[in-house]
């Protein structure tokens, strides 16, 4: 895979440039915001974000484990809303397919 893992928690600062992307996420049906910037879907963690120099990445748990995003750009921001609205569509967290 080839990328760190090991990069700081995201802090005020960074979360301040992404406050359009946590406005879309907050209007997302299923998610829960239980500190800023750190999202539930159910009783667990969900999106949670990092930031390395002046790059910055949402941890989302799409399926068992978490997948690193790349926020950094308003493009990639899009993409990831896109994505967790069609997961939050898909089918509610805790709820197996029939």
């Amino acid at each position: 895979m080839g990328q760190d893992l090991r990069v700081r928690h995201a802090r005020a600062d960074a979360l301040d440039r992404l406050e359009p992307l946590l406005a879309r996420l907050r209007g997302i049906a299923g998610l829960r915001e239980k500190t800023r910037g750190v999202f539930y879907r159910g009783s667990k963690a969900f999106l949670h974000f990092h930031e390395d120099g002046d790059a910055l990445f949402a941890d989302v748990r799409f399926g068992e484990a978490f997948e690193r995003c790349e926020v950094t750009s308003k493009a990639a921001q899009a993409e990831l809303v896109a994505r967790i609205t069609a997961a939050a569509a898909a089918r509610p967290r805790g709820r197996r397919a029939v």
